[in-house]
């Protein structure tokens, strides 16, 4: 085994009782103080894998030795909550420094010198520029969910983090996808960089569900507030823009529905709460988008509900690495039109996506007897190799009432109101009968 003996007890509290393929592959190579690329599948333990040996390099009292950067403030609060204990059975100092967060209180606080920080770019940049944080001991900069961070702006970020630090500090780069920027390393921070992936011998993910519920544009907020009301159902719902998710978020209001938002925007304290209401099951719907939802770990969370089909299948495979961890089983759930299949049919070529439905209030994926017009039409559309004649015309059957389905006809347009001078007149003339 890998880890150290300090931190055995608590690894174990937290679930593990083997390494993971992740844990076990780069221990030896931090410890060695490598430059690396850590790739291993969402929720497989890849904090504990570069937290634990990088901890065990740390001397008390010795000033600020590891950095680690993440691309969100949940993400940063997140990891450093993980590592906290075990930093702490080592007499090793964590401290959290990111935006939104009370800058003068950080000020305070890393008066206290801590060994390690977690961070985000921006803010860490901040203090860095007000001399309130130096790097001059540094030993290792770790960056998680490298391919996010490194896009613009944060490759730059980075790389005059990275500049401020000694000339062989330790690179370490951590992600659950590749991307070009991670086999370019080299080139942007002038060191090589070992890659060690580990995504196909990875088993650590539990078995995920796929689904789709296709039917007309419009109705998605209705079908969220169906799902929220299942028994035991948990989920993050990924929003593709954030005026979407205001709307969405806007309209759920006045349904009753039990959900709470997490925004770029909102003060620590409040995205903070908003994740404890869904980990204790007091929300039963959580609205992100994927910048604020990226690399969030709610322990056994039921579901994903991807509001919008995602933009590439990089996205989806980081949202649905959202249930479905360390062994639990999941579920995926995607909304949109015929057209919308498609193209979740293009970018999500290794997953096996069924079609579900709505009935009475439950999903599943049989086909309901009863299905509206919108829904129907987009079913009947001939597919490649199959005729106009033989899709057969729409029927709509008045048996079966009870059953709901995920297509819903659009409310027909109300009914004209009387002319202003009508109304006036009716009024009129209905003073005049009752004074009679």
């Amino acid at each position: 085994m890998t880890i150290a003996a300090p931190f055995q007890e608590l690894w174990q509290q937290a679930g593990f009782t083997a390494e993971t393929p992740i844990q076990e592959a780069v221990a030896e190579p931090l410890r060695r103080d490598e430059n690396i690329v850590g790739l291993a599948p969402t929720g497989s333990g890849k904090t504990l894998a570069f937290a634990l040996p990088i901890l065990g390099k740390i001397v008390p009292g010795a000033g600020l030795q590891a950095l680690l950067l993440a691309p969100s403030q949940e993400l940063a609060i997140q990891t450093r909550d993980v590592i906290m204990p075990y930093a702490q059975a080592v007499n090793v100092r964590v401290m959290g420094v990111t935006g939104g967060a009370n800058v003068a209180r950080q000020k305070e606080q890393l008066k206290k010198h801590p060994e390690v920080i977690v961070a985000t770019a921006g803010r860490l940049l901040e203090l860095m520029n007000a001399n309130k944080i130096k790097l001059a001991d540094l030993q290792t900069i770790v960056i998680d969910e490298a391919d996010e961070l490194l896009r613009d702006p944060g490759l730059g970020q980075v790389r005059e983090i990275a500049s401020a630090a000694p000339a062989d500090v330790q690179l370490a780069f951590f992600s659950a996808t590749s991307s070009p920027i991670l086999r370019e390393l080299d080139k942007w921070f002038g060191q090589d960089v070992k890659t060690i992936d580990v995504r196909a011998v990875d088993k650590t993910r539990g078995p995920v569900k796929h689904y789709f519920m296709q039917g007309g544009r419009g109705h998605e907020v209705e079908w969220l507030g169906k799902l929220a009301r299942e028994d035991d159902f948990r989920a993050l719902v990924f929003f593709n823009k954030n005026s979407t998710l205001a709307k969405a978020a806007g309209i759920m209001r006045h349904q009753h529905v039990r959900f709470a938002t997490l925004e770029r925007t909102d003060r620590s304290m409040a995205r903070k709460e908003a994740l404890n209401l869904l980990r204790k099951g007091k929300i039963d719907l959580l609205l992100v988008t994927d910048l604020a939802g990226r690399g969030l770990d709610i322990p056994k969370l039921p579901a994903v509900v991807n509001f919008e089909v995602p933009r590439s299948a990089t996205v989806y495979i980081h949202r649905a690495g959202r249930t479905g961890r360390m062994g639990n089983s999941g579920t995926v759930i995607t909304m949109g039109d015929a057209h919308d299949f498609r193209n979740l049919r293009r970018i999500t070529g290794d997953y096996d996506v069924e079609r579900a439905y709505l009935v009475a209030g439950k999903l599943t994926t049989e086909r309901p007897e009863f299905v509206d017009e919108a829904d129907e039409h987009a079913n009947n559309k001939p597919q490649k190799n199959q005729s106009t004649a033989s899709a057969k015309p729409h029927v709509q059957k008045a048996t079966a009432p009870q059953v709901q389905t995920v297509a819903i006809v659009a409310d027909a347009k109300p009914a004209r109101k009387p002319h202003r001078k009508l109304r006036k007149r009716v009024q009129k003339n209905k003073g005049k009968h009752d004074k009679k």
